[in-house]
């Protein structure tokens, strides 16, 4: 008997044997560490997949050929490009992840990801692409400054920046030009939008907001990576609704959500699959990394959702 199934998907594991549940990884931070500790307490046998690491056999017939002998594998990358190749051929061979490849390749692109927040109706900053340097500056006057110029892809707030005029603006846009990836000459541009001190990090696992935190900064770029103080928000109904819905409109399973709150009532800036969560731990007493391995283990097909350690703990 094989492990799949005549449509091409992996059954699930038996349940006499503890899940195996793979970490997709670039390193291990604080957050892995817990998400590790977590699993082993649950009694599931968890292993770190260094994607620096990994060899992926388009030709194998299934993720145990590339020596994959894990159940279900939740991505915890921070490589979103290797994260995206492997997720998808791990898909092709019937594995579970979370969150999945379509997910991940939609929150990794900031105009996708926002494109698709457009679609479902889920209020979003104006947002306008540019594909030339003088086209870009059309869209900033469009959309008034200051406008806010940014990558297409990145993390932790780097390479934002606010301009205030067309000078500024070109000068931006020129140098963004001269880094030489096609990246950077797809031009992000966006609204300005004034706000308090502080943005809102709505984290999503499964159906449920699981804790909300302000996140606030002397800086108009409020990001935990860049200083930001994280404290407790309550998660009110809009909150929930809205980041709810984000979720949904790029099918992630698993991610932070940015709001910011505005005249017209909150906005979404963006769904992250990486879901970092070090800075809301501080705010709230959920045990965050443990209901992302309960979410890993409903992915995997399990019925039972709380595995028993062998062991006494």
């Amino acid at each position: 008997m094989t492990e799949r199934s005549a449509i091409g998907h992996q059954r699930p594991p038996p349940n006499d044997r503890p899940l195996r549940l793979g970490l997709l990884v670039s390193h291990l931070r604080a957050e892995e560490k817990l998400i590790l500790a977590a699993a082993r307490a649950r009694g599931i046998e968890v292993t770190p997949l260094f994607d620096r690491e990994l060899v992926l056999d388009f030709a194998a017939p299934e993720a145990a050929a590339s020596g994959l002998a894990v159940d279900v594998v939740l991505d915890r990358s921070v490589a979103h490009s290797r994260a995206g190749y492997t997720l998808r051929t791990l898909e092709r061979w019937g594995m579970p992840t979370l969150n999945s490849a379509d997910a991940v390749h939609l929150c990794d692109d900031k105009a996708q990801n926002t494109l698709a927040l457009e679609v479902a109706g889920v209020p979003t900053p104006r947002t306008l692409l540019a594909y030339s340097v003088e086209a870009a500056l059309r869209a900033c006057e469009s959309v008034g400054y200051p406008a806010v110029l940014k990558p297409v892809t990145g993390s932790w707030g780097r390479l934002l920046a606010k301009v205030n005029g067309p000078d500024q603006a070109r000068a931006v846009l020129r140098q963004k030009q001269e880094l030489g990836s096609f990246h950077h000459a797809i031009f992000y541009v966006q609204e300005y939008v004034p706000k308090p001190d502080r943005d809102i990090r709505a984290y999503v696992v499964g159906d449920r907001v699981l804790a909300a935190s302000y996140r606030t900064a002397e800086h108009w770029v409020t990001n935990a990576a860049r200083g930001a103080v994280s404290v407790p928000c309550p998660i009110t109904p809009e909150i929930e609704g809205l980041a709810l819905r984000a979720c949904a409109a790029v099918g992630a399973r698993l991610a932070g959500v940015d709001l910011i709150e505005t005249a017209d009532g909150l906005k979404i800036i963006e769904v992250n699959t990486g879901g970092e969560f070090r800075g809301l731990m501080t705010t709230t007493e959920v045990d965050i990394a443990d209901e992302i391995v309960a979410e890993a283990v409903r992915t995997a097909g399990r019925g039972a959702v709380r595995q028993v350690a062998a062991v006494a703990r």
